[in-house]
């Protein structure tokens, strides 16, 4: 019998290993019908794992749980593999983000180094034989609280870990449709892969020089700072704010054309 590679273990969705296997197990959510197991998988990955910058993109979903954050990629790579280990099939849709969609997260001293275009991705869900788009489980429920108070009379932000035109109702919990929190920042869609592997093994961030080493040992711990510091409503200002909080660039794939996000 031929396996379903939307089921299936990888070295980076090591749903297997004991500690997946224990969270699985304590939350008690292999007990729950289907929609309630992704709801369970997706809520734990958005609100209990925080939002924050791990070294690599390419970590395995353990040790994204034993950071206990991430962001964008790394947190999918974890809610997939909390999903198939509870069998429900996913997969990863690959894209770029603009980097204006960092602001603010990136300190301004260091803004310049960060690459144009920034690999992103999303978890795509079976559920009874429909796709569900997930992407709202990147950001937790202070560092959104937080943002919707510092800019509450603002319904489009790209800047801050955030790319939406519903700030203030951004609808991010799992009702059984599409979720959605960097979405208006993607500039480039790869399609979409069977796992976070497969994506990388094609993909890569691209660094120049000294970025790469000055990324994972220096600033992402300022980025982190800066989130942690956003949790508790200190949000960075960021220069020319009425211009740089909306999205500056035009959508664009490898032909450029405009992306295909649903």
């Amino acid at each position: 019998m031929t396996r379903d590679l939307l089921l299936m273990a990888t070295p980076m969705l090591d749903f297997e290993t004991p500690a997946l296997q224990d969270l699985i197990a304590r939350r008690g959510w292999a007990q729950l019908r289907p929609a309630d197991k992704i709801g369970a998988a997706y809520t734990y990955v958005k609100d209990e794992v925080l939002f924050g910058y791990n070294a690599a993109d390419t970590l395995s979903a353990s040790a994204v749980l034993a950071d206990g954050y991430g962001q964008c990629n790394t947190k999918a790579t974890l809610l997939m593999a909390l999903l198939r280990g509870l069998g429900v099939r996913c997969r990863l849709h690959g894209f770029t983000i603009d980097k204006g969609l960092q602001r603010g997260v990136v300190p301004e001293a260091v803004y310049w180094l960060a690459p144009r275009s920034i690999l992103h991705s999303w978890v795509e869900v079976d559920l009874d034989g429909t796709w569900i788009n997930l992407e709202g489980f990147i950001i937790d429920a202070p560092v959104l609280s937080a943002l919707q108070g510092a800019f509450p009379g603002r319904a489009t932000l790209c800047a801050y870990g955030v790319g939406t035109n519903h700030l203030q109702t951004p609808n991010t919990d799992w009702t059984g449709a599409d979720t959605y929190i960097q979405r208006t920042g993607i500039n480039n869609d790869f399609g979409v892969f069977s796992s976070p592997d497969d994506f990388y093994a094609v993909h890569q961030q691209e660094f120049r020089g000294l970025q790469e080493t000055l990324y994972r040992l220096i600033i992402r711990h300022w980025m982190n700072r800066r989130v942690a510091a956003m949790c508790v409503g200190h949000v960075p200002t960021i220069p020319n704010s009425n211009v740089n909080l909306d999205p500056q660039f035009p959508p664009h794939d490898a032909n450029g054309k405009a992306p295909r996000v649903p």
